[in-house]
């Protein structure tokens, strides 16, 4: 068993729970008020910008320049999605610059983009790459399953079919593979180490979704 197919095994309950989210049925069923979809959007553009400076730091620990370019690419096509879906969805969802400028993430945004760093900062390349690969990998797995959902929103068709899309599922198993790489050099310690970023950002990924379909708030707001 690939050491990639151990994480996939050990978060199998929270993956389950991702992949059949009420917010993630309600896109692909068509049936997601658009008003979940913005705050989901707004969440995202904020996570993308940390998502982006993390592949950045995982570039910079890189000993092998060739990984440290590919990184450092996906670092620039991270920002570059983060402008697009600004771009393409602001006018649909009414998304002003006032709100761009006002905004504050939840705290699961805020959690989850802070164990990114927690894992840049003090954790090795693999285990690095562990906390961004959830993200990948999970969304690459919503673009195959519901890659022939036609829900009656342009905007979640359009969603749906940038996961599905060959550069999206290529680019995943880039990262997959890149952490199976880095494993098979790994001490068992280390292995541990790495197992722990992976599960941790597989919880916040679910708890990304919920945090969107709740519009969760500070309790201080609340």
């Amino acid at each position: 068993m690939r050491f990639s197919e151990q994480l996939r095994e050990r978060t199998k309950n929270s993956w389950g729970k991702s992949l059949n989210h009420p917010f993630v049925r309600g896109i692909v069923e068509g049936d997601l008020p658009l008003e979940t979809f913005k705050n989901y959007i707004m969440q995202d553009i904020y996570y993308l910008k940390h998502y982006g400076k993390v592949h950045a730091f995982a570039a910079a620990h890189a000993d092998d320049f060739h990984v440290t370019a590919s990184l450092a690419e996906k670092a620039n096509n991270t920002a570059e999605a983060e402008l697009t879906v600004h771009k393409e969805h602001a006018e649909i969802l009414n998304i002003t610059d006032e709100d761009i400028a006002n905004f504050k993430p939840a705290p699961t945004a805020y959690a989850y983009t802070s164990h990114l760093y927690r894992a840049s900062l003090s954790g090795s390349l693999a285990q690095i790459i562990a906390a961004i690969l959830p993200c990948y990998w999970l969304y690459a797995e919503i673009g195959i399953k519901y890659k022939d959902a036609e829900p009656d929103e342009e905007i979640y068709r359009n969603w749906i079919q940038m996961y599905a899309s060959d550069w999206f599922q290529e680019s995943t198993k880039e990262m997959i593979d890149l952490m199976d790489d880095l494993a098979s050099r790994a001490s068992e310690t280390e292995k541990e180490k790495i197992i722990e970023q992976f599960v941790i950002a597989k919880e916040y990924e679910l708890a990304f979704w919920e945090m969107s379909y709740t519009f969760e708030q500070w309790l201080s707001e609340a």
